[in-house]
């Protein structure tokens, strides 16, 4: 979206106004979700058993590649592994002997204290989508993303209720050299949003940089004790971790700061087709890399990620919101709290080219079974199209409406009295409506959660107004939320200093577009 336009003028609809109404207030919200469901399991013990068995045989007997890092490999033959050239084998049961003193959970802090979230537990964090370098929307279709782009979907993460988390690579700004860009990245998230953000990973001076632009904004002393940033390493399925991930991993372990340790697979490609036979490889990748972040600091918070799709025989690419991937989902995270570690995985999932019908329904696909199976992290939560290529305007605001349904799943029931409502049902007795007692009256306003983009009018009505579709009423709510935009106020000392800061690291060496 090239540029926010101005909102509606007044004189709208009565409907119309109180809807902007309660859109405007909804900015206050809670700033995670914690679970008050049971969590659905699909995988019984026994099975998780033979999965946990053959992960040890794989890291007894092939081991994981841990390339051109001698310092990790220094690590591991410390800590009793076997060495041969870049391969470290495990003996049985030490990478989760290692992985003991990771913590349970953790708060990442925002700069907003009020928007700390707590990851792991019976908690739930919805973060916007991660690494497209294209963008889409009505107006300009698809094309490269820009900084402006990553600005804006900064501050739609900021001002969605749903999202509690401001994310990191939101979209790829290509208008910036790729050896500097990450300042301009890590600068937004601090400036245009003061919820808990994401590092860079892209090299491992990238990620001191990160930490060093978090010194500034809350101090060294904080945190030193205390994670303000989580970052995401990606396995490079399978069974191999390369030196940028291993750098970025060691920089931000030491600093204290989180990191989601994460098999990138495609079953069919990067491991196995079979469900189990991913599992067992996700979890022995998955297992080397929390237990080096313990190597490097014990009780540095790491959490126990996956991201798995399934390939399309025919044509090879990644197909979402079908069952493998459910399956796959739900046992690793029942894996992670047999490990006792926060669990990551995808949200609304697609490989849709544009927000459509199959955006839908195959996003549904993915995020009820993270909302339900108790993913704590949800990445890619919203925005995402494409397989991942696209972060998608409208899309964003359909799928933040979606989060927010979830939110409501997750508070569970109402026991209360004002639940139960017998007052109301001996008010109406047989044959009457509930619509006039006091019990509607007084509870009419929260009782259903109200769509902020589906339609519910009359065909008349929907006629008269235009025939909007879903992705014209997403793309008019997108822009009202840009135009409303108001950024939190940030210390200007801290300000100052990150820009001199920037400045002064931008200047110290050549712009660049090699990676």
């Amino acid at each position: 979206m090239s540029k926010a336009v101005a909102a509606p003028p007044s004189g709208r609809r009565g409907r119309d106004a109180r809807r902007a109404e309660r859109a405007k207030t909804s900015s206050v919200s809670i700033p995670y979700i914690t679970r008050n469901i049971p969590l659905t399991e699909l995988c019984h013990s026994e099975a998780l058993d033979i999965i946990e068995t053959n992960a040890e045989t794989v890291l007894e007997e092939i081991g994981i590649e841990f390339r051109d890092d001698a310092e990790t490999l220094t690590l591991f033959r410390e800590a009793g592994a076997d060495i041969d050239g870049t391969r470290v084998r495990f003996p049985r049961g030490l990478a989760r002997k290692l992985i003991e003193t990771a913590p349970a959970e953790y708060t990442q802090h925002g700069r907003n204290p009020k928007r700390n979230v707590q990851i792991g537990g019976d908690h739930l964090v919805f973060v916007p989508v991660y690494g497209p370098p294209f963008v889409r929307d009505l107006e300009g279709g698809r094309r490269y993303g820009t900084i402006e782009d990553f600005e804006n979907f900064v501050k739609l993460a900021y001002m969605a209720p749903s999202i509690h988390h401001s994310g990191g690579t939101v979209c790829e700004p290509v208008d910036l050299p790729v050896n500097k860009r990450h300042y301009d990245m890590v600068y937004t998230h601090i400036k245009y949003s003061d919820k808990p953000f994401m590092g860079s990973v892209t090299h491992p001076q990238r990620a001191r940089d990160t930490v060093d632009m978090c010194r500034i904004l809350f101090g060294t002393d904080f945190i030193d004790d205390n994670t303000v940033c989580t970052s995401l390493i990606n396995v490079n399925s399978p069974m191999t971790f390369d030196e940028t991930m291993l750098g970025s991993l060691k920089v931000y372990a030491a600093a204290n700061q989180a990191t989601i340790v994460t098999p990138f697979i495609m079953q069919g490609a990067m491991a196995p087709v079979s469900v189990f036979g991913t599992l067992t490889q996700a979890l022995a990748e998955a297992m080397a890399g929390l237990a080096l972040t313990q190597l490097v600091r014990p009780g540095a918070p790491v959490v126990f990620g996956l991201f798995s799709a399934a390939l399309s025989m025919q044509s090879g690419a990644p197909t979402f919101g079908t069952p493998e991937p459910t399956l796959v989902l739900s046992a690793a995270a029942q894996l992670a709290r047999r490990l006792k570690l926060p669990f990551r995985s995808g949200g609304s999932l697609c490989a849709s080219k544009i927000p459509d019908a199959q955006a839908a329904y195959e996003s549904a696909h993915s995020l009820a079974p993270a909302v339900l199976c108790g993913v704590n992290f949800v990445l890619h939560g919203a925005g995402w199209l494409e397989g991942g290529l696209v972060s998608s305007y409208e899309k964003f605001v359909m799928d933040i409406d979606q989060l927010a349904m979830m939110e409501v799943l997750c508070r569970g029931y109402d026991t209360s009295e004002n639940g139960q409502a017998m007052d109301a049902i001996r008010e109406v007795g047989p044959g009457a409506h509930y619509l006039g007692c006091a019990h509607t009256q007084a509870n009419f306003e929260t009782a259903f959660y109200r769509s902020t983009v589906a339609d519910n009018n009359s065909f008349e009505q929907w006629k008269t107004e235009g025939e909007l579709r879903t992705v014209d009423r997403a793309s008019k709510g997108c822009k009202e939320m840009l135009a409303s935009y108001q950024p939190p106020p940030l210390d200007e000392a801290k300000d100052e200093e990150l820009l001199a800061f920037i400045a002064e690291k931008k200047a110290s060496f050549p712009d660049s577009n090699v990676a």
